[in-house]
């Protein structure tokens, strides 16, 4: 399908229904949004404020619903009042969702909808994101999973169309090494500190992640901050801040996100960063062309193009059920 039949798709999803959308005002939730308020019979967007989420993040939310014509629900929940969050282990993000599509799913019942989807995208089953068995747990809709969109797709067809989105959704603690207790003061640093870098770089899309005593700073354009004085200003501002080191990361910032296969002589292997639970998944649904492996494997044998076993491949990431 190219992209217009893809976003036919999403539509069809969304025509006439009354759904709720779990809304970060990030460019898939935008997207999906969009849509909704173009052919939904009614349209709420929700948003979580769990407190470490970037700066004006509410702000933008609250500013593109009302862009959309559509409802907007902010709940309020304290990210420092879940101990399983706090301690900041591999499954945080799986604990994180289940707390915040938990609050969602309750606030819901209260009103009438159809059905309650989010913006997850056929990219991010490539990546090492487990909160995504809380949408199938909860049975939350997938349209974007559903017409095999990726990230690229989504932002080719918001700049297409002009549709504004927020770059800095993402929550504070992703910037945290793993296994590192999150506190309010380490979440305040690295605030200030990409509210600096943001400034300095003229970039949305900025992280500063902490290593300790040590920062890594990522920023999607190095146009601007190329200079003497500019990597004073960060270094010296960051310091203040109770960083002892400040590193910048060569590799530009990039939420682009596509799907490639490595296709040889009719077949493919790709690795993901994830197990796979075998028995959770719908098997009797994978073609005979793909084996999947417990490890994470998937192969593909005898296909006639790539395009045939790209469909494939995407098609077993929307059936096969990772490992937390």
């Amino acid at each position: 399908m190219n992209l217009e039949e893809k976003i036919n798709v999403v539509k069809s999803i969304l025509k006439d229904k009354k759904v709720v959308i779990c809304f970060s005002g990030g460019a898939d939730s935008t997207l999906l949004a969009y849509l909704a308020s173009k052919v939904s019979s009614d349209v709420l967007a929700v948003t979580i404020d769990n407190g470490i989420f970037p700066k004006d993040f509410i702000k933008n939310t609250r500013k593109t619903a009302d862009e959309f014509n559509i409802k907007h629900h902010v709940i309020h929940l304290n990210f420092f009042d879940n101990e399983k969050l706090v301690l900041n282990n591999p499954k945080r993000c799986y604990y994180c969702r289940k707390e915040m599509y938990g609050s969602i799913e309750e606030y819901v019942l209260e009103n009438d909808f159809d059905f309650i989807c989010d913006g997850n995208n056929i990219s991010d089953l490539i990546q090492d994101r487990p909160g995504i068995l809380i949408t199938y747990g909860k049975h939350f809709k997938t349209p974007f999973i559903d017409a095999r969109l990726t990230s690229s797709e989504i932002h080719k067809y918001l700049h297409e169309n002009d549709i504004r989105y927020s770059k800095s959704t993402t929550c504070i603690a992703t910037r945290i090494q793993q296994n590192r207790t999150v506190t309010l003061k380490e979440i305040e640093k690295i605030k200030k500190s990409e509210e600096v870098l943001s400034k300095e770089s003229g970039c949305e899309l900025v992280k500063v992640r902490d290593l300790g005593d040590v920062c890594m700073c990522e920023v999607n354009d190095f146009s601007k901050i190329l200079n003497k004085t500019s990597f004073n200003k960060i270094n010296d501002s960051l310091k203040s801040f109770g960083y002892k080191k400040i590193c910048l990361n060569l590799a530009l910032l990039d939420d682009d996100d596509n799907i490639d296969i490595d296709y040889k002589n009719g077949g493919f292997k790709y690795q993901l960063p994830y197990t796979i639970n075998l028995n959770d998944s719908d098997t009797q649904n994978i073609s005979q062309k793909i084996r999947i492996s417990e490890n994470g494997l998937i192969e593909g044998f005898d296909f006639n193009n790539y395009d045939e076993a790209l469909n494939e491949f995407m098609n077993v990431l929307s059936i096969i059920k990772r490992n937390v």
